[in-house]
């Protein structure tokens, strides 16, 4: 068992053990012959039944038994007395492999193999169940087989879930109960049977049921992960819903040739760089999708054809569902003046990785204007030895709050009857929320803090979607900086949640933060984990430098960065800047200071293919013969990383990776590169 420690064998127990091994050598010399040569016979089944009986992980075996009961079944004076007999003596097979390990993989495999080929009775199976439930009412494998038996029995959710209560009230520690329960609740939710039509009736007495559990034994795991089930169940719609987009509802925006602006605002920095001669349009929805296309969205304007868009996702693993979804329109080169209305789901086709539809049709509408260049502002470039010092930040322009805070909220796009439907979700979080504060005025819980922390931030998000600030945020910050000290083990899943709550709560405090309607800083926070993506949409320049992020996956939502700092953070490897080839208008590029090359081991590199294979590299128009340079192939993780970027500038100084003869591979990998680490290139 998990835990206990190993103590050295007795000479008796090591002398049986080591005939039990000369035992099996021999069982397995003389089976893999019969194996082999496909023999069939009485005595070579019944061998590999002996063999089974010691060794029930013998997946060989099992296999074995499997073409042994084809090969009897096969043959032409097969009749069904003989069938129930060879199906009835695999039946007694796995029962004693199971008696010598009633967790053997292959033997549960095997028995649900054979009730499969429909010619045995299931009416046995509960009772051979009950037996294996009673010596450990927690083996998983045993309710795996279960929920098998009872779909073959047509038994009822409604009864099963009537056995998972009367098991977890002889154990309140049974796991397995627990999460059958979760289970067979979600198949009632999704076939809305009769008195399961809705999760308003059925979940506030799932709560009440677990009260039980987690009173009495607080320091009992299996009730806090079926709580944490509830809150899901609570907290998340079925259908998806489109959670904000850019441009916003009612924005304007300014383009001048290959130049584009957002509101009134007019100088180099705000510039958003459209070397394509397009921008983007950006839909996040509140759970992955598939299905978006020029179908399923309608784009209507006066200068671009809705069937010529091309709608992709935005996901790190290439997947074809993803939370953020991408098209560009084409940018015309004449004086335009339009409106650009944009209709999601107004025809069938989104669907969730959980099979459901998108089910409210949303529209937003925004306004483009289309200007010559000004004479002498080809001059300008925001590659230009862009800093994003505090001294230099500053500098480029001011805002009003309530425009800052406008910029946040503009984004969001407002579902009316999902408001109406949360009303009682609303209410079961504040019951909760008054239940756990209860618990923790009775004694200290590491568990019941970090629930009370989620039932805020769930609350808060729930409650007030479009407030200006979290009601509770100082209260779960508090939490997750006392759970960093009381359990220093999950320290950096604390900190990771306590990074993304001051990121919700930066919206109190954004006036200071915001230079520009379009530069965001949020360096120095301590930071270990980015999100909030939904509400950063807008932003063209990000300063996140002097924070903890190991990772920035996420971070490719955000289409119209052009400017991105990430110096003095701890990211370990060149992998973890995968997020940032999805952004195809970033220019300037800080990541200096950083832990790259520390590591002689990059774990996430494995996740990567390498750009040597066929799979790699279809995205971007590179010379094949850069394939054979030795230096690129050397490092080919820079190669896959760097080679679909169109940098004019970056900053790789103070990285382990970032010699001399590494930057000389930067250079042939972005031949557009104008500064590197503050020097001019020739």
């Amino acid at each position: 068992m998990h835990g206990r420690p190993r103590k050295a064998p007795k000479p008796e127990e090591e002398a049986a053990s080591v005939a039990k091994a000369q035992k099996l050598r021999a069982l397995q010399t003389q089976f893999f012959s019969f194996h082999h040569n496909k023999i069939y016979t009485k005595e070579a089944v019944e061998l590999s039944a002996k063999l089974l009986e010691i060794n029930p992980e013998s997946y060989t075996a099992w296999n074995y038994r499997k073409l042994a009961v084809e090969h009897y079944l096969s043959q032409p004076d097969c009749n069904p007395d003989l069938i129930k007999s060879v199906l009835d003596d695999e039946l007694r097979v796995v029962e004693n492999a199971l008696r010598q390990n009633f967790k053997s993989y292959g033997a549960w495999h095997h028995r649900k193999w054979v009730i499969s080929k429909g010619h045995s009775s299931v009416d046995n199976e509960l009772r051979l169940l009950d037996k294996f439930q009673k010596a450990d009412s927690r083996n998983f494998h045993a309710w795996n087989y279960r929920r098998f038996v009872a779909e073959s029995m047509k038994r009822s959710e409604q009864d099963e879930l009537k056995y998972t209560e009367d098991m977890i009230y002889k154990n309140f520690s049974n796991y397995s109960a627990w999460h059958n329960r979760s289970v067979l609740l979600s198949a009632l939710f999704e076939k809305k049977a009769e008195g399961f039509l809705s999760k308003e009736k059925v979940l506030p007495e799932e709560y009440e049921f677990i009260h039980q559990a987690i009173f009495t034994d607080p320091d009992d795991q299996s009730g806090w992960f079926y709580h944490l089930w509830l809150l899901d169940q609570t907290v998340t719609t079925d259908s998806p819903l489109l959670a904000s987009s850019w441009p916003g509802h009612g924005y304007d925006v300014l383009l001048v040739e290959d130049r584009c602006y957002n509101g009134s605002a007019f100088s180099p920095f705000t510039a958003l760089h459209s070397d394509s001669g397009s921008f983007p349009i950006v839909l996040y929805f509140n759970q992955p999708v598939g299905g978006v296309s020029s179908s399923t969205v309608t784009v209507e304007c006066g200068f671009n054809k809705n069937e010529d868009l091309l709608w992709k996702p935005l996901s790190a693993s290439n997947s074809q569902t993803a939370r953020v979804w991408v098209a560009h329109l084409k940018i015309p080169s004449s004086d335009l003046h339009s409106t650009v209305e944009v209709s999601v789901g107004h025809s069938k086709g989104i669907i969730s990785t959980r099979g459901f539809e998108y089910s409210d049709p949303s529209m937003f509408s925004f306004k483009v204007h289309v200007q010559p260049m000004e004479r002498g502002f080809s001059q300008v470039s925001v590659a230009e030895s862009i800093s994003l010092r505090e001294e230099n930040f500053k500098i480029y322009g001011t805002q009003s709050e309530e425009s800052i805070i406008n910029s946040f909220n503009q984004l969001s796009i407002k579902n009316g009857h999902e408001s109406t439907a949360s009303n009682w979700r609303s209410e079961a979080l504040a019951k909760e929320i008054e239940c756990f504060r209860e618990l923790l005025s009775l004694m200290d819980c590491k568990i019941g803090k970090l629930t009370l922390a989620r039932l805020l931030m769930a609350y808060d998000v729930m409650s007030y979607p479009f407030a200006n600030k979290l009601v509770h945020s100082e209260e779960v910050l508090e939490l997750y900086s006392d759970l960093m000290k009381l359990d220093p083990t999950h320290y950096q899943y604390y900190k990771d949640e306590h990074s993304m709550v001051l990121l919700q709560k930066y919206k109190d405090s954004v006036s200071s933060a915001i230079c520009g309607p379009i530069c965001l800083r949020l360096n120095n926070l301590s930071l270990s984990r980015m999100g909030a993506f939904e509400k950063l949409l807008w932003v063209q320049m990000l300063d996140l430098s002097d924070n903890e992020l190991q990772s920035i996956e996420g971070l490719e939502a955000m289409q119209l960065l052009s400017c991105l700092s990430l110096r003095n953070n701890k990211l370990r490897s060149l992998t973890a800047l995968e997020p940032l080839r999805k952004l195809k208008l970033l220019r300037v590029l800080d990541i200096s200071y950083n832990q790259i090359g520390d590591h002689s081991i990059d774990t996430t590199r494995y996740l990567c293919s390498s750009p040597l294979s066929h799979s790699v590299g279809s995205e971007s128009n590179k010379d094949e013969t850069v394939t054979s340079d030795v230096a690129l192939i050397d490092n080919w993780e820079a190669f896959y990383i760097f080679i679909d970027f169109n940098l004019n500038q970056l900053d790789i100084v103070g990285n382990t990776i970032a010699d001399e003869k590494f930057k000389s591979v930067l250079v042939k990998i972005m031949p557009k590169l104008k500064q590197l680490d503050g020097k001019l290139l020739g």
